[in-house]
């Protein structure tokens, strides 16, 4: 039976984090601090610029003898770098891949199930969730330097859901080391790490003021067993609770029906819908393959603002100034069909005004908004391209056995 959207707990203090300016020295302080434990699970390790510092941080806390934990994904960091293989192996950081991928590649529909979340949690009492990788803000593996940083945001979190990070990533760990040992074959290990990894995780007594804030939050988790639809799910709930403002910010925008049935709804009938989007071309299929989405969307009043100073890869919401989410998930078929991701929502208007104020200050000074007349008006060019991304995008979650567009 799938998962119902969590109920929001109360007892959390956040910090909204913009950028790895903001996140990457938030968590090395945390880092520094450790005393007993630190595991990171990130989809891209970029060693370039200030993702190095977040590295040398792991080091220095595997150097005075506090257990860290490194997860990457095999398609988002490949491998490290024999410089840092070298470094971790010496200060007994311990580091797995998820997924490596084979001879085959992603020609392997096997290999299109990654692991695309960002997360840590340092001495179960200080957690990170968001949508940014261990990548320097003005570094782009793909298209190098950046003239201006990247948009992305993260939160740093005390409370109870600091547990439940933790578990979630002691648990991916237990299936991974799993996993390398059925490949060995030695399977009574194997048996337990993966019984291990299914079981819940015993709680620890909770860190000295936990609880001294009354922010209500929940940990959202996709899988592609029980919890498929779970942050989609959140999504249409206050989309159709909305009554006066959606601001959604999203990197790779490609909703399905029921998405963008609920956004033509909603402005339909009188509530303000503004979408911040990636406005500089980053991956032909995600960038192309939303435009044909766009036409139903302005006809019904939808504001569609497009961010150009850098790549927006922002995976962000705020409704009605009181209902907000951070995480990694974007609302494209690969996030919510396909990877596994994690969001928090949070449910205050103290910390939703600070996220809505930066959303809202992107659009006015950093986006330009799309004219509904333009668009209709696009050369045939363009919507070549668009037909071409969404009709290779169809195929491919075809092969998963997959229809959403």
């Amino acid at each position: 039976m799938p998962h119902a959207v969590p109920p929001l707990r109360l007892g959390h203090h956040l910090q909204l984090l913009e950028g790895s300016r903001e996140f990457f020295p938030a968590l090395v302080a945390a880092i520094d601090a450790a005393r007993t434990e630190v595991l990171l699970e990130t989809y891209i390790f970029d060693f370039t610029g200030s993702g190095a510092e977040v590295a040398y941080a792991l080091e220095r806390a595997g150097r005075r003898g506090v257990m860290v934990r490194l997860i990457v994904d095999g398609v988002g960091t490949p491998q490290l770098p024999a410089f840092w293989r070298d470094r971790f192996d010496q200060a007994t950081v311990q580091w797995v891949v998820y997924s490596p991928v084979g001879a085959l590649g992603l020609l392997w529909p096997g290999q299109w199930r990654r692991l695309h979340r960002k997360l840590c949690v340092v001495d179960d009492a200080i957690g990170f969730c968001g949508g940014i990788n261990i990548l320097d803000d003005f570094h782009d593996p793909n298209h190098g330097a950046l003239t201006s940083p990247r948009f992305d945001f993260s939160l740093r979190v005390e409370g109870p859901l600091v547990h439940e990070i933790r578990a979630t990533i002691v648990r991916q760990w237990s299936r991974i080391e799993a996993v390398g040992q059925l490949r060995r074959a030695r399977w009574s290990g194997a048996f337990e790490l993966l019984r291990t990894a299914t079981g819940r995780v015993p709680a620890r007594p909770a860190p000295a003021g936990e609880g001294h804030a009354n922010v209500r939050a929940a940990l959202l988790l996709r899988d592609n067993l029980r919890r498929r639809a779970i942050i989609e799910r959140a999504y249409l709930r206050a989309i159709g609770r909305a009554r006066e403002e959606i601001i959604i910010a999203n990197a790779y925008f490609v909703p399905g029906g029921r998405m963008r049935r609920a956004l033509v709804g909603a402005a339909r009938r009188g509530v303000r819908v503004c979408l911040l989007l990636q406005g500089r071309y980053e991956y032909f299929m995600q960038y192309y393959a939303s435009r044909p989405v766009f036409g139903a969307l302005l006809r019904a009043g939808v504001e569609i603002h497009e961010y150009a100073p850098s790549f927006l890869h922002a995976k962000v919401a705020v409704i009605d100034g009181h209902w907000a989410t951070v995480g990694s998930s974007n609302l494209d078929p690969l996030s919510l069909l396909l990877a596994r991701e994690a969001n928090v929502v949070v449910e205050d208007r103290g910390f939703a005004a600070r996220l809505r104020e930066r959303l809202v200050a992107a659009m006015r000074n950093e986006g330009q908004r799309m004219d509904a007349a333009a668009y209709e008006r696009r050369p045939p060019l363009q919507r070549m391209k668009e037909r071409l991304a969404l009709v290779v995008m169809r195929a491919l979650l075809a092969i998963q056995g997959k229809k959403y567009l």
